[in-house]
């Protein structure tokens, strides 16, 4: 059966975990020293591994022989621990068992000993979604556990989670990984799954991903789908239903230099071509982010083609920073609203022309 990248490529040791080196590292000493404590919380945006390091925290604890205090993956322990019936590490998704009863059912169960390994370790993703009682359910739980028991608490939203809770656990911080890292794993993945890709098309898929692992597989993933396991850049703008760098400084610049004509000849086309407008419009502001930036700091701060920079740089100099500034606020605020909007084409041409004729004013 086929199974999605990100899914065949789920780290299974700590070393495979890119980007939060001061997580595992932290985890890895713990497990070491024998050190473990009774309640985690590991918080962060969508795809940054924190439900990857529990599955692999909660193996390794159990493991008889860890290697660098990650589970060795060839004990009888680790082997019964792979298998999907495994019981001595509990998945709870709280968005579906988020009530009282859930958590009560949870506590009278956890102070049966685990069957396999050392530890039983319950894992209860999305936790913010707990209810009020849940929590509090859970609370004298997570004070008072059996020595055998480990809770990892995982979230999206750790600003919705009860002091109480906060201050019983111990607190990983997950980050956003770094576009370059994202584009090495994706480029060694390919390799290993005999997909060709150009380096420009993994460069894009990576900054597509936004800082989360997941995502950007899922998005190589159907690149390679769609590319048929050769993918050419081009072939990423199609399938992201973005626009190459070209085409929005031409549409950025049209709006800076007042080419009105120009503004709506390129943008008829890709709105014609059916690209995203949400995504145009996201890649407007930050066209003009990148123009602010060159304009006041130079162009190391950014990321394009040298054909590009140099334009960018030469339309940075002709052009006063309030204006640049004024064009990158009004796409700015149009951003959420193109959710909601009936006409999102009308959306970003009144914007354009709000700034045009803002501009005809000031003269």
């Amino acid at each position: 059966m086929y199974l999605a990248l990100y899914r065949k490529y789920r780290p299974n040791t700590f070393d495979k975990i890119v980007g939060q080196e001061h997580v595992t590292r932290t985890l890895q000493n713990q497990i070491k020293n024998d050190q473990i404590g009774h309640a985690y919380l590991f918080c962060g945006s969508r795809g940054t591994g924190k439900t990857s390091a529990a599955k692999v925290f909660a193996r390794a604890i159990n493991c008889l022989h860890p290697v660098d205090g990650s589970p060795c993956g060839e004990c009888e322990t680790c082997k019964a621990l792979k298998s999907s019936n495994a019981i001595d590490i509990i998945e709870i998704d709280a968005a579906s068992n988020n009530g009282v009863e859930e958590i009560r059912d949870l506590r009278d169960k956890v102070k049966y000993p685990p069957t396999v390994g050392k530890y039983k370790v319950y894992i209860i993703d999305e936790v913010h979604m707990l209810t009020t009682s849940a929590f509090n359910a859970l609370l004298k739980t997570l004070e008072e556990p059996p020595a055998h028991a480990v809770f990892i608490l995982a979230t999206t939203e750790v600003h919705k989670l009860p002091a109480t809770i906060l201050s019983r656990v111990l607190r990983f911080d997950f980050k956003l990984i770094s576009t370059e890292t994202i584009a090495r794993l994706i480029t060694d993945i390919f390799a290993e799954s005999n997909i060709k890709a150009e380096p420009a098309a993994v460069e894009l898929i990576a900054k597509a991903g936004q800082g989360s692992v997941r995502d950007a597989l899922s998005i190589a993933d159907m690149c390679a789908s769609f590319a048929n396991n050769d993918i050419k850049y081009n072939d990423v703008v199609e399938v992201l239903g973005v626009s190459d760098s070209d085409t929005i400084y031409r549409l950025g610049s049209a709006i800076i230099t007042q080419a009105i004509q120009d503004f709506f000849a390129e943008f008829t086309a890709l709105s014609g071509a059916g690209k995203n407008l949400g995504v145009i419009a996201n890649d407007l502001t930050k066209f003009f982010r990148d123009l602010l930036v060159i304009k006041t700091c130079g162009t190391n701060f950014v990321e394009y083609n040298k054909e590009v920079t140099d334009k960018m740089q030469a339309l940075a100099n002709d052009t006063p920073q309030e204006k640049i500034n004024a064009a990158m606020q009004a796409f700015s605020r149009i951003e959420s609203e193109m959710k909601y909007s009936l006409n999102p084409q009308l959306l970003i041409e009144t914007t354009a022309l709000g700034l045009l004729d803002a501009d005809v004013k000031k003269n």
